[in-house]
């Protein structure tokens, strides 16, 4: 994949709101253009306020200008008063933290929004529909701990399909090694049929855990799908705004499943999707980070992935469809 020479896409600038940063958005296409939930985070470099990150939206006619609407549409108060409304929360204001890390999926016209959130009680994964894309209805919410939730775009075998990536701390001894999951539900709310898609230790440029990245898109050969690996240096520090020295090198990935049976990989690439190599990338809140969130397959076959850039901002790359479904070998 190229990276345009415009990126970043969607910079801190370019946010009516007081951030340090904006990245980590899902993008789909809605009506005729775009649209991408994206989430912000403020407070010094050195020190984000966690109480402070929110949920923006942005639209775009061509997918690579975009214009961000006003106002947020999810920061800690207005999650708080959603959850606690249309969940029992047994501690009430007080359970929900943040709400962060988002990706949209359109399924039969309505926007699904996949979101992780952090509560005193652990990390939960959500999902909640919308028609215009500002009343949200809640539909899910996991158990702890679980991130990087997304749906597929659209129904198999009649059911709807969920990726997700639990992280069992306690029986990996404390390794951060987790892996990718594929799940079903008839209506989003009750999902079951829980199976191991993607084991980190099958990814051959990571030494860590690795998570989904964008909802796949659909071909003639398969879903492909991107996810994030991680490598842990041992031995260098990388860029960072933070002070605590910072290791981790986040790089996209690009797997096939089968259109019938998504929960069978028909393979990967062997080499990374894209690793961090711009200054955008490199350089940030965590630097060498690549973290996609929107997968996006146009009518000449480009596809454009959106993706999270060092923590930071968002960026885009451009690729062709069939170059990608080349580059899949079988695991």
């Amino acid at each position: 994949m190229q990276r345009i020479s415009s990126n970043p896409v969607l910079h801190e600038d370019d946010i009516p709101w007081d951030c340090m940063s904006v990245f980590n958005a899902g993008v789909c296409k809605w009506d005729d253009g775009y649209v991408m939930l994206f989430r912000t985070d403020t407070g010094s470099r050195e020190a984000p306020d966690a109480y402070l990150t929110r949920i923006g939206l942005a639209r775009s006619k061509d997918g690579y200008s975009w214009e961000v609407d006003p106002e947020p549409v999810f920061d800690q108060m207005k999650i708080r008063e959603w959850l606690k409304d249309q969940y029992d929360l047994r501690f009430g204001d007080k359970e929900v933290v943040r709400v962060y890390d988002p990706r949209i999926t359109v399924i039969d016209g309505d926007a699904y929004f996949c979101f992780a959130v952090d509560t005193i009680h652990g990390i939960r994964s959500g999902i909640a529909k919308s028609a215009d894309l500002r009343n949200w209805e809640l539909l899910h919410l996991t158990l702890p701990e679980d991130r990087n939730m997304v749906l597929f775009p659209e129904r198999v075998n009649g059911k709807l399909v969920r990726l997700d990536r639990p992280f069992p701390l306690y029986l990996r001894g404390g390794r951060e090694s987790f892996d990718i999951w594929i799940s079903t539900s008839p209506d989003g709310a009750n999902w079951g049929n829980h199976r191991l898609l993607l084991a980190a230790e099958e990814v051959p440029f990571g030494n860590a855990k690795i998570g989904p990245g964008a909802p796949p898109i659909k071909t003639e050969k398969g879903w492909l799908t991107t996810f994030h690996a991680v490598f842990k240096h041992e031995d260098k520090d990388l860029y960072a705004w933070s002070p605590d020295p910072w290791r981790k090198e986040y790089i996209a990935g690009l797997m096939l499943l089968d259109l019938d049976e998504p929960w069978k990989v028909i393979g990967m690439s062997k080499q990374p999707l894209l690793q961090g190599e711009a200054p955008y990338e490199l350089e940030g809140f965590r630097g060498s980070v690549i973290f996609p969130g929107g997968f996006i397959l146009e009518d000449d076959g480009t596809v454009k992935m959106y993706y999270g850039a060092a923590d930071t901002v968002v960026a885009l790359a451009e690729g062709k469809v069939e170059e990608l479904l080349d580059a899949i070998e079988p695991l």
